[in-house]
């Protein structure tokens, strides 16, 4: 930088810094940050020696500049306060909220029921049994827990429904 250049930017810095500082700060409300857009500012025009030489239309020349500069910085992630890590975050859980609350209205009606119906409505359907099994493990005919299983279904459907579950 020549010794005409320092002058002009020093005259530069004179006669629009405080314009555009205040301009800033009117985008912004960033009194600090103000300072750092037009020391920005000021580079840039060091940086480009036709506006060094420029004396017309310069103001407006920083003031668009200032301006790209604070919305730069508005897009930037630092200003979102976007944060860089080294893992990714674990992956959501879906809510489980309506299934909770599902299986404390299951448990509910369930509870309403006989012991014989739950019985074997709990051993073949929360245990994954088949009419054999529950027939062997309950030491009752298969006949008969086929027909718990009907009338049991049947009970705890209405149950449900007086909660309020329409499927």
């Amino acid at each position: 930088m020549t010794v005409d250049d320092a002058t002009r930017l020093r005259e530069l810095h004179d006669a629009h810094a405080t314009a555009v500082w205040r301009y800033v700060v009117h985008l912004t409300g960033d009194h600090a940050g103000a300072d750092d857009v037009v020391q920005e500012t000021l580079l840039r025009a060091w940086r480009s020696p036709r506006i060094l030489q420029q004396t017309e239309s310069v103001r407006s020349w920083m003031l668009t500049v200032a301006r790209n500069l604070v919305i730069d910085q508005a897009r930037s992630a630092r200003h979102r306060h976007e944060l860089v890590v080294d893992e990714p975050p674990e992956l959501a859980e879906p809510d489980r909220t309506d299934r909770v609350f599902e299986s404390l209205l299951v448990a509910e009606a369930l509870a309403t029921l006989s012991v014989e119906h739950r019985s074997v409505l709990v051993h073949a359907y929360y245990g994954g049994r088949g009419i054999a099994e529950v027939a062997r493990e309950l030491d009752i005919p298969p006949g008969t827990v086929k027909s718990r299983l009907h009338y049991g279904l049947r009970a705890l459907r209405l149950a449900l429904q007086e909660r309020g579950v329409t499927r």
